[in-house]
């Protein structure tokens, strides 16, 4: 993780000044501690120290590659992707999904829209390992990575004008709050109270927005596993400690789930790439 920090603050560098925001992700966290005097954003001076030398800006170039790249059966890049904005307009809109797509007749996240992209676009299958491995340094993670940070500093905004965002935002909302499995969970078991801990984490506030767009500000390098991790990966891992069944990519289930909890951080602007513990 040190070797491939040394090299990341020359590309650091580069994407911020090209990025949409003129600020750092470490300085719009500083802001937002400021502001709110969380013991959440403020409990690793550690990590804040090493954001501007972030690895996840080293996954975000090879991301960029991949996404200029002609690749696939049809040989082709994924440049006339449409995520929201037209084909390839990438600044902001990481911060408007999950957005319903007329063209899939779904509500779909950056990871399901962008692997919809690489089979339509390119040809890939579900079984080739450029779509079906998901997390860790795989193609999906570079992908994303490199997109999302196009709407770093951005507030979020995903839309609700049509009827399946907005059933989709209260199912998540529903399914945050429903309590079940072996330990009788859920989501707002942890994240519904200020100063909550386990063991020495504060963990986020869903009802402080300043709190909940660093919880959800994904993808983000990890120094405990020394990986960038998605958004999906975190309601795996969620969904994992609270001992419920896994639930499958790209699902409606998973899908609600981040929407409510990107509808949650509205307006609060996203740290991208963020680095976490």
């Amino acid at each position: 993780m040190i070797d491939k920090a040394l090299y990341a603050l020359p590309l650091a560098l580069a994407l911020v000044s090209t990025a949409s925001s003129a600020k750092a992700p470490e300085d719009i966290l500083d802001e937002l501690a400021a502001k709110s005097k969380s013991a959440y954003l403020t409990q690793s001076p550690q990590n804040r120290m090493m954001m501007p030398d972030n690895p996840a800006y080293i996954v975000a170039e090879e991301g960029e590659a991949l996404f200029k790249q002609k690749r696939g059966p049809k040989n082709a890049s994924l440049e006339q992707c449409d995520f929201g904005k037209g084909p390839g307009v990438l600044k902001g809109a990481y911060v408007e999904l999950p957005r319903y797509f007329p063209d899939t007749g779904r509500v779909m996240d950056l990871e399901s829209r962008l692997v919809h992209c690489m089979r339509t676009l390119q040809g890939f299958t579900n079984d080739d390992p450029q779509i079906k491995q998901r997390h860790g340094n795989t193609d999906i993670t570079k992908l994303m990575t490199f997109i999302a940070i196009q709407s770093n500093g951005m507030p979020w905004n995903p839309p609700t004008n049509h009827p399946l965002e907005k059933a989709y935002r209260d199912a998540g909302e529903v399914l945050f709050y429903r309590r079940s499995g072996t330990l009788d969970f859920n989501c707002a078991t942890c994240h519904k109270q200020t100063g909550g801990r386990i063991r020495a984490s504060y963990l986020p506030n869903v009802t402080i927005p300043e709190e909940w767009t660093k919880a959800i500000s994904w993808p983000a390098y990890r120094t405990s596993q020394e990986t960038v991790r998605s958004s999906q990966h975190r309601v795996l891992e969620c969904l994992w400690q609270m001992r419920y069944p896994n639930i499958k990519s790209d699902s409606d289930v998973m899908l609600a789930l981040i929407s409510f909890w990107t509808d949650a951080a509205r307006g609060q602007p996203a740290i991208l790439p963020d680095l976490k513990r």
